[in-house]
Formats: structure tokens, sequence, C-alpha cells
């Protein structure tokens, strides 16, 4: 018998942080993911349902990753994006300086 190989999950996003996602098992079942999670989704907002494979990488997340925290811990946090340093800091050549 050989192991599914798409695994459903719904996502949530909080008004709280821009760019923390939640992925859970199941649309509004927060059972396994613990009291610190929840405290940064005070109102867990529904962003949708997915249906995720080994063959349909994501955006910003490693899918692999995310089917085996759902598989083992029952929820998967997408971090915020990392800022990229502000353009004031980069230092352009000479030659561009008026």
């Amino acid at each position: 018998m050989s192991e599914k190989k798409e695994v459903s999950c719904a996502i949530y996003k909080t008004k709280k942080r821009d760019g923390l996602y939640l992925y859970v098992k199941e649309q509004d079942d927060f059972e396994d993911v613990p009291p610190e999670v929840m405290k940064q989704f005070p109102e867990p907002e529904h962003v949708f349902d997915l249906e995720l494979s080994a063959e349909r990488p994501l955006a910003r997340e490693d899918v692999i990753k995310v089917i085996s925290n759902l598989k083992t811990q029952g929820f998967h946090l997408q971090m915020p994006p990392k800022l990229e340093a502000p353009i004031d800091t980069i230092t352009l050549p000479d030659s561009l300086h008026g």
C-alpha cells in the first residue's frame, strides 16, 4: 500500500503580524497548535485550503517540510519573509551620482 501523495491543509493569516501564516490539517482545527502559537492568531483569518504535494512547490516554503510538520506535529508555521536592506543602504557607483 502506497503512502498518500497529497496532503490537505487549511491556511490562516493573522492581523497581528503581516506575513505570518498557520497551516493546519483541517479548517478550524487548532487542537494540535500550541497555545503560544495561537497567541499570534487571536482571530485566525482563513485564507484558503490547499492540496500539498511534493510535485508542486510552494512559493516561500519547502513543501516537503510543510507536509512533514503537518504529519508529525499537526501544524506548520510560516514566518514572515526577512526584510531586504533598505535602498538607502546600497552604495551606488560614483558614475551614478549627479
